[in-house]
């Protein structure tokens, strides 16, 4: 390939969205230099991009678009900027196409003009001046408005007086005179300055959106298909690992009990005539085992896919839990019928590892698990009353849950200072059938 696609791009911490007065003067900033930027980067690319396309049957036209697409994407990377340090918004940088190390100048020259990014900047270049004189305009008159009319009553004195002149306060009926208009304009001075933040916000939006739209829109898919390249990531590994946990279980647990009955059930069949006591005790220890065989591999099966979950639903699988913990647990359920079975299964393999740390690590005396519908997600919150001191990074099966609600584009909270108490909380994405 002649080119490579630049790794993703995280965007800078945006600042807490403004409030009160400072978001307002921050908003008039961006409008006031908004006109100012639009026009420059018109001029600019505008004036590279129509030069590059006129001799772009020669040489020089290739080098000029180049350098309009070098300026536009300048002008663009300035305008996220302002997005997010002036209005507190999002606005993700995009991946863009980079030349190799190894292309040549022409290589280089065509990579960005193969970019559909370059040309929504140049784009954005040459139409950004009118979304961004609107908000300019907007700015000015509505500030206009609001300080002039609050300080009218000050500088008319300076104003010649025509008597023949009829003002605006008379024009309304509302009288004549120095004072009549005074009152007046301190009256529009008070509503400009009451609509001022609405007015100057208006503008900033509008402004503010096209750019989203251009500059920013791109880069939010791109973000998409990179969680869902990394949750397809997480989904495989997460698979991976639960067999080959299954596996070491297997071959730890119930193959050695079978192999422990085969030869107990040999010796007992060379017993039975020779000493029938004898062979009926390892007959008797064989039936142990192989009640504890079944016993475990049940156990291994609902790691796999439990029964219960897929013949009675979430709320009764959950409650099975509860009642196989060696801890006593609370069990609350709110609106989980309906869920698609990867949502079902993510939740009942959260509530499974989280008692079973209980049980294992917490030293609790009891525990509580709530799963129940929280907007557009599942919450799946266990919680208990230990020692505390649980991480994703000890292990402790967290950094596995946090990996499989992964791939399912969910997310894991631990909270558990030492001393306790313990939360785990999971928040799934809801996908009712």
């Amino acid at each position: 390939m002649a080119e490579t696609v630049t790794p993703p791009t995280t965007a800078p911490t945006t600042l807490a969205p403004p409030r009160g007065a400072r978001r307002v003067l921050l908003e008039t900033a961006y409008g006031l230099s908004a006109i100012v930027l639009g026009i420059v980067a018109l001029v600019l690319v505008l004036s590279l991009t129509a030069l590059g396309l006129a001799l772009i049957v020669v040489v020089g036209g290739v080098l000029v678009l180049a350098l309009a697409a070098i300026v536009a994407r300048g002008f663009a990377a300035a305008e996220r900027q302002r997005l997010r340090s002036m209005l507190g918004r999002e606005a993700p940088t995009p991946r863009y196409l980079r030349s190799r190390p190894d292309d040549g100048l022409w290589r280089r020259c065509l990579t960005p003009l193969r970019d559909p990014q370059t040309w929504l900047d140049i784009v954005w270049g040459v139409i950004g001046w009118i979304t961004g004189t609107f908000a300019f305009a907007l700015t000015v008159v509505w500030w206009v408005g609001a300080l002039g009319g609050l300080t009218y009553w000050f500088w008319q004195r300076w104003i010649p007086v025509d008597d023949e002149g009829t003002g605006l306060a008379e024009l309304l009926g509302l009288g004549e005179g120095r004072a009549a208009e005074s009152w007046l304009n301190l009256v529009l001075g008070v509503l400009f300055l009451v609509t001022l933040p609405l007015a100057v916000r208006a503008g900033a939006l509008l402004h503010a959106s096209l750019a989203a739209v251009l500059l920013c829109s791109r880069a939010e898919l791109q973000g998409e298909v990179a969680r869902a390249e990394d949750g397809r990531a997480a989904a495989r590994d997460a698979e991976a690992e639960s067999l080959r946990r299954l596996e070491r279980d297997i071959h730890d647990g119930p193959q050695q009990r079978l192999v422990r009955l085969t030869m107990d059930l040999g010796r007992a069949k060379r017993q039975v005539s020779e000493d029938p006591e004898l062979a009926a005790q390892r007959i008797d220890d064989a039936l142990m085992q192989a009640r504890e065989t079944v016993a475990e591999l049940r156990s291994l099966s609902r790691g796999i896919a439990p029964p219960l979950l897929v013949d009675r639903g979430l709320s009764a699988a959950v409650r099975e839990l509860a009642v196989q913990s060696i801890v006593p647990v609370t069990v609350t359920t709110r609106a989980v019928d309906g869920l698609a079975p990867h949502v079902e299964t993510a939740a009942y393999f959260v509530v499974a590892e989280a008692l079973a740390n209980v049980g294992k690590h917490s030293g609790a005396s009891s525990a509580s698990v709530t799963v129940a519908a929280d907007g557009d997600d599942l919450l799946v919150r266990v919680e208990d009353d230990g020692i505390g001191g649980a991480h994703p990074a000890k292990g402790l099966g967290l950094a596995g849950l946090r990996q499989r609600l992964a791939a399912v584009d969910g997310a894991l909270e631990v909270s558990s200072p030492e001393g306790g108490p313990t939360a785990v909380v999971a928040r799934i994405p809801v996908d009712r059938r």
